[in-house]
């Protein structure tokens, strides 16, 4: 799990099933799909598609909150509450995309990088 910063809030990101599952109802495309389509970034940062990397933040922050009695938001509410997001920031990127493929990609039963870079 890790924590970002979005804005001034902290927010928690955690890449298990369960955001994979909220990923698909929510947005109704797999997560895993989208980041890999994510990887074109590193030859050509036009192919960044802000919303994606918002969407999949979502879904992990959901999965993060995960047994909090409060209800968790829709997307769009989720946004509202965010005064701005710095896409500008790398580290912030990074980290979205890091908690991401050390999730979703492992080997061993540990965290590892993926064979692939995703």
């Amino acid at each position: 799990m890790r924590t970002i910063q979005i804005g001034e809030k902290q927010i928690g990101l955690k890449a298990t099933p369960l955001a994979l599952l909220y990923y698909r109802q929510e947005f109704k495309s797999d997560l895993i799909g989208d980041l890999l389509k994510m990887q074109a970034l590193a030859n050509d940062p036009s192919a960044l598609d802000s919303i994606v990397i918002l969407q999949i933040a979502w879904a992990m922050n959901k999965a993060a909150e995960h047994g909090n009695s409060k209800p968790f938001p829709h997307f769009e509410a989720w946004l509202g509450q965010f005064e701005y997001f710095d896409f500008s920031d790398p580290d912030t990127m990074m980290k979205i995309m890091e908690e991401a493929k050390e999730g979703f990609f492992r080997r061993g039963g540990g965290r590892a990088k993926p064979a692939n870079g995703y």
